[in-house]
C-alpha cells in the first residue's frame, strides 16, 4: 500500500476561494450563544474552531427560496459564508479534500461510492 499520510494547504478565504462545486474542508469560526447568567465577560458567548466538509458554490438556493452567493454548503444544507461577510458562522480557511489513500481520487460520490467508478 502507498503512504496514506498527506500534506494539506489551508487557504485564507479573505484571499482566493475555491472553484464552484468543489468539495474542501472548511474551517468555521463563531460563537455559541450566551449563557443564561447575563455576566459581561460571557455576553457573546464562547468562540468556536470547527472543521466541516462542505462544497462551495458561486449560487446556491435554500429550501426556503433563499439565493446566497459565494457560499459554503455542508450536507445538511447549512449555507456559510466567507470570513469578512456577515454570517453567523464563517468560514475562515479552507482546503481542497486530500485524496483517498493509494489513489488520486478526491471525492467519490452517491452510487459510485459503491465501487462503480470514482469521481477525480
Amino acid at each position: 500500500m502507498k503512504n496514506p499520510n498527506t500534506v494539506v494547504t489551508w487557504v485564507d478565504a479573505r484571499d482566493r476561494l475555491p472553484r464552484s462545486g468543489t468539495p474542501v474542508a472548511a474551517a468555521i469560526t463563531g460563537r455559541y450563544p450566551p449563557d443564561s447568567v447575563p455576566e459581561s465577560d460571557t455576553a457573546l458567548g464562547e468562540e468556536f474552531w470547527l472543521v466541516r466538509p462542505m462544497y462551495f458554490t458561486t449560487l446556491h438556493w435554500s429550501e426556503d427560496g433563499a439565493e446566497h452567493r459565494e457560499s459554503f454548503v455542508d450536507s445538511d444544507g447549512i449555507v456559510r459564508l466567507p470570513y469578512g461577510l456577515t454570517c453567523a458562522e464563517t468560514v475562515t480557511h479552507w482546503a481542497e479534500l486530500p485524496t483517498l489513500p493509494g489513489g488520486t481520487t478526491h471525492v467519490v460520490l452517491g452510487k459510485d461510492a459503491w465501487g462503480a467508478r470514482p469521481i477525480t
